[in-house]
């Protein structure tokens, strides 16, 4: 059962000003060290080597997602909406504060490489041997596994999947907002409380009022401009590239018996394949980047190199094409070879549209394996999905302008420039 704290606790927040815990599981939730980790795991990766503000953390975030989560739950109950099964509040609202618990540094250039899912170490650590499973546990035995499912979108209730996971759930309107502010762009704002105030439980799904479209439309269009302005930045995909590119070197010089002169264990188990929960909740960003230092002398030159780079933002220049040229990659790559770069690391070819967001999908079911779709309710009890009545919506849904760049490190192309060909060298601008 929920358990009210004998006194609110109010943390300051520069995106929703206040968030306001009131039951005694999500403060002990708040205070395990497997969630204070989240402080030490930078929420947008490597996106602070393009907008110096992005330092928020993975910490921030989920307490952003909670406090929508809460908001909206408030609403929902004030205004006493039968659909909105209430005996789901507290599991709904410790998905949303853990659903990224898993996170790892860096999360997605390791998962990448290593082939890590932090939603599955999210759930490993809730139905682990944790102090968050202990704490879970004191609501009920079977809590914890609740709360994964909500996590692995597996929960018997829609519903309560959706205002954590869907099209317009609380994660994303926050991550929104959060990354809009710290990156100091105006991309990402919308009217989050008219969107708050035109959801609606409805028929086990969460709908939007129809006169809430435009709020709507709104939301859709800040997401579409903070991909191509801040996600897709080609800077910050080019810190992106080096630093997977340090991963998978070193795992390629482990896996070749190379003997590092500096390897703690917690990565010598991920190179492995054999990183159990209490090691991975032992990796987080200042263990990464004090092993990048350490390896800016490893013996190996093109690891310390990549290390370098990556502390010291040297980062891969980058050249535009108006289409993916395999052939002509194919070509490079054979001439990199013939200079003395490296083939396969001093040139990579990268496109937005290869990565795995949509602003929108309005062909997804609820069936687990998409989110589904946003709905309008209108006077009369009726469901429409929302692209078919907005313009707007329609026109950017499955829109895909990515363009494609080649990367590479100018310095020591430049080096190599006489021995390039003059057709590379006129492509390159050397």
């Amino acid at each position: 059962m929920s358990r009210r704290l004998e006194e609110e606790k109010v943390f300051k927040d520069p995106v929703h000003h206040s968030i306001y815990v009131q039951d005694q599981t999500i403060w002990k939730l708040i205070n395990t060290p497997e969630f204070q980790r989240l402080r030490r795991i930078r929420q947008l990766g490597t996106t602070y080597l393009t907008f110096h503000g992005a330092e928020h953390s993975r910490f921030s975030h989920s307490l952003g997602v909670y406090e929508i989560t809460r908001k909206i739950i408030s609403q929902f109950e004030r205004n006493r909406y039968l659909d909105w099964p209430q005996e789901e509040n507290l599991v709904c609202l410790c998905a949303a504060l853990l659903h990224d618990i898993g996170h790892g540094p860096f999360s997605h250039s390791i998962e990448q490489v290593f082939g890590n899912d932090h939603e599955k170490w999210s759930c490993d650590i809730i139905l682990g041997d944790t102090n968050i499973n202990r704490i879970l546990k004191e609501v009920g035995d079977d809590f914890p596994e609740r709360v994964a499912a909500v996590i692995r979108k597996d929960y018997d209730k829609q519903i309560v999947i959706s205002l954590v996971s869907s099209q317009m759930d609380a994660d994303r309107m926050d991550y929104l907002l959060r990354d809009a502010y710290f990156t100091g762009v105006h991309y990402g704002t919308f009217d989050l409380d008219r969107i708050l105030r035109v959801l609606r439980p409805f028929q086990g799904r969460i709908v939007v009022k129809e006169s809430g479209m435009h709020a709507v439309e709104d939301y859709l269009m800040s997401r579409y401009q903070m991909y191509w302005q801040v996600y897709f930045h080609p800077v910050t995909r080019s810190s992106e590239i080096v630093l997977r590119q340090i991963f998978r070197r070193a795992k390629e010089l482990f896996q070749s018996g190379y003997r590092f002169a500096f390897l703690l264990p917690q990565l010598r188990q991920l190179f492995e394949g054999t990183l159990t929960v209490e090691s991975y909740l032992a990796v987080d960003e200042a263990m990464v980047q004090t092993t990048f230092g350490q390896w800016t002398k490893e013996r190996d030159e093109l690891l310390a190199d990549l290390c370098s780079r990556f502390l010291n933002r040297r980062l891969y220049k980058y050249i535009s094409l108006d289409q993916r040229d395999d052939a002509l990659i194919e070509r490079l790559r054979g001439e990199w070879a013939e200079v003395g770069l490296h083939p396969e690391y001093h040139l990579e070819a990268d496109t937005p549209v290869d990565l795995p967001y949509d602003v929108y999908k309005p062909g997804a079911e609820p069936d687990g394996a998409e989110k589904p779709p946003i709905l309008l309710l209108d006077s009369k009890e009726r469901l429409t999905e929302i692209s078919v009545k907005s313009d707007i919506i329609r026109s950017i849904t499955g829109l895909h302008r990515g363009q494609y760049y080649l990367y590479y490190p100018a310095d020591e192309v430049s080096k190599k420039a006489p021995a390039l060909k003059p057709e590379t060298r006129e492509l390159f601008g050397i």
